[in-house]
């Protein structure tokens, strides 16, 4: 059974709980929370007995040996580091860092822990639509382009209209709408196509200097490919892949929870809506690693994983730049 600590109370970290429970893989073994209180309720409501308010007797623990970091952007960098020095295997909610020059660090630091793994909670490329999404495409031989859509209303920017600037429409904590929804489009190519050639960030700023929506453009050889994202609109827009004739149209660019083949006869689902937490595909593939240490095959595809995240940072960072967007640098040496 792999225990597991948690840093963040919040909704993604309870579905998380709530998935990792669904695998029958995990128990939560310890809480972090800078309030006590906070803590406290988290646990009681997941039946979990140990509670910490200081993050170092918490990483100290020997309770637990994986971590998943739910906190601010900002500090995922600082609190990855710590947990891979403490040799706690680590689930970090994306975007896990703001720039190359921290992932370069971590990757250092993972060296010298070399049981030690590391996962981005990407979820939408562990969903079985996306592995369908994969399989179709190792048969095309002509593509055309894709554009990938992903926005929802954040209930947060309510208080951006009042006047205020909550966490995630905050550059400080390196919020606004390409780190918190850009990401997940930005996973769907990259994932799919490999790393552009070029790439080029047109934002929409609001009213606290963060980004509150924009468009990024990923050119490649043969095709361009368009990233949609918002977080002060919401749209039902499907995301599409375009393969000559046929159109691979994806529910929901974010969560990859169906994808149906669109051709000029017919409309063919080749995976069928997911209707479960869609945490737990993620879940129960960084649980096979865990487990699975001496399997070749299966630390292959961490390792896979493991470069997709360098890659999605690196272009990530070069879409920030592009637009003129500098997110906090919080470098331990």
């Amino acid at each position: 059974m792999i225990k597991i600590g948690t840093i963040g109370t919040n909704w993604i970290t309870q579905r998380m709980v709530e998935a990792a429970t669904a695998t029958g893989e995990y128990e939560l073994a310890a809480v972090y929370s800078r309030h006590e209180d906070t803590g406290k309720a988290f646990a009681e409501k997941n039946h979990c007995q140990q509670v910490y308010c200081s993050l170092n007797d918490f990483m100290s623990s020997d309770q637990f040996d994986t971590v998943y970091i739910a906190s601010p952007n900002v500090f995922h960098f600082a609190q990855v580091l710590e947990a891979i020095q403490h040799d706690k295997n680590v689930i970090v909610e994306k975007p896990a860092f703001m720039n190359p020059r921290q992932m370069q660090r971590v990757l250092d630091e993972l060296t010298l822990h070399p049981q030690v793994r590391l996962f981005e909670a990407a979820r939408n490329v562990h969903m079985p639509a996306f592995k369908a999404v994969q399989k179709t495409l190792a048969k095309v031989h002509q593509l055309a382009g894709a554009d990938f859509v992903f926005s929802q209303y954040s209930s947060r920017y309510d208080l951006v209209l009042a006047g205020e600037t909550p966490n995630v429409f905050n550059f400080k904590f390196a919020g606004g709408a390409l780190a918190d929804l850009g990401i997940y489009p930005l996973y769907d190519a990259i994932g799919l196509f490999g790393l552009p050639i070029k790439q080029i960030y047109y934002p929409t700023m609001i009213a606290t200097g963060a980004d509150g929506k924009g468009t990024a453009i990923l050119h490649y050889a043969d095709y361009d490919i368009t990233l949609n994202f918002s977080k002060i609109s919401s749209s039902k827009h499907e995301s599409e892949i375009y393969v000559g004739r046929d159109i691979i149209a994806i529910d929901n660019g974010g969560e990859f929870t169906e994808v149906k083949l669109i051709t000029p006869d017919e409309t063919k689902v080749i995976s069928p809506k997911y209707v479960k937490n869609p945490m737990i595909p993620e879940m129960t593939d960084f649980a096979n690693v865990l487990n699975h240490h001496d399997n070749p095959e299966i630390q292959r595809q961490y390792q896979a994983w493991l470069q997709l995240m360098q890659q999605v940072n690196e272009t990530l960072n070069n879409l920030a730049v592009s637009a003129g967007i500098h997110y906090p640098n919080q470098f331990k040496e």
